[in-house]
């Protein structure tokens, strides 16, 4: 009887409708990469100024049941955005050495990304345990409402 009455019960996150931020980070990334490129030629510094943006919206957008995904799937956006502003020239091998350079020479934008998304993860999971504790604090122990329902 309690089992369906929980099931019944829906949460707030299930209602919505869910886009997993990693799809939607890795295009915004992308398309800043291109336009990075278009209008900026490339540029490093306005890339890596418009991925911490980025990375905290992923990291407030992303579901509570998985907040832990916000700082994994931020690197990997990083990654494949800044496949347009690498460079490289001569077939595969030339782009692939020129996106392995530009990551690691950007790593401190790619870092700084990782920590916005990490820190605000942490604080949303700490807030999140925080209302869960109130709300198992509120809420009438089970010991005894099963207690009451034995013949």
């Amino acid at each position: 009887m309690v089992a369906k009455a929980r099931a019944a019960k829906p949460k707030e996150e299930a209602t919505r409708i869910v886009i997993r931020p990693k799809a939607v980070d890795d295009a915004a990334m992308l398309a800043v990469g291109f336009l990075d490129r278009l209008l900026f030629g490339g540029s490093p510094f306005v890339y890596g100024l418009l991925f911490l943006p980025v990375s905290a919206a992923t990291a407030l957008w992303v579901r509570g049941a998985d907040l832990v995904t916000a700082p994994i799937s931020v690197p990997i956006a990083f990654a494949v955005g800044v496949v347009p502003i690498a460079g490289g020239e001569g077939g595969f091998g030339g782009h692939a050495m020129a996106l392995v350079t530009a990551l690691a020479v950007h790593a401190g934008w790619l870092y700084g990304g990782t920590l916005v998304a990490g820190l605000i993860t942490c604080v949303r999971k700490v807030r999140l345990m925080g209302r869960r504790q109130r709300a198992a604090a509120a809420a009438p122990p089970r010991a005894a409402a099963t207690a009451q329902r034995r013949p």
